[in-house]
């Protein structure tokens, strides 16, 4: 699978409304058939940024999200709400879904 982190420094004045300004793209990109997941957290210690973790089923899946009109949509609507440019993560992982914490094993 891809999986990506990203980090987003949305304005202060917009970071309360960040789940309704990225709402649409975000429904439409979980309803992509290559989509397992994207999720956004707010950090604890700065409520100005947002986390998403994202995961595609493979290159193929990532591509097309890429090349997705809301994807287009978004780059055209979501930077002038955002302080700088997102930073990322993006590494192809040998897995399907999330794995369990062993070390955190709930008995």
């Amino acid at each position: 699978m891809i999986f990506i982190t990203a980090k987003f420094q949305v304005l202060p004045e917009h970071a309360d409304r960040w789940p309704e300004i990225s709402g649409d793209f975000t429904r439409a990109t979980r309803a992509e058939p290559g989509c397992l997941w994207f999720d956004w957290s707010r950090s604890v210690e700065d409520s100005s940024e947002y986390v998403l973790v994202e995961a595609f089923r493979d290159d193929e899946a990532g591509a097309a999200h890429v090349q997705s009109a809301h994807f287009r949509a978004a780059q055209e609507h979501l930077p002038r709400y955002l302080a700088r440019t997102p930073r990322i993560v993006n590494a192809s992982v040998d897995q399907e879904d999330w794995s369990e914490l062993g070390e955190m094993a709930v008995e």
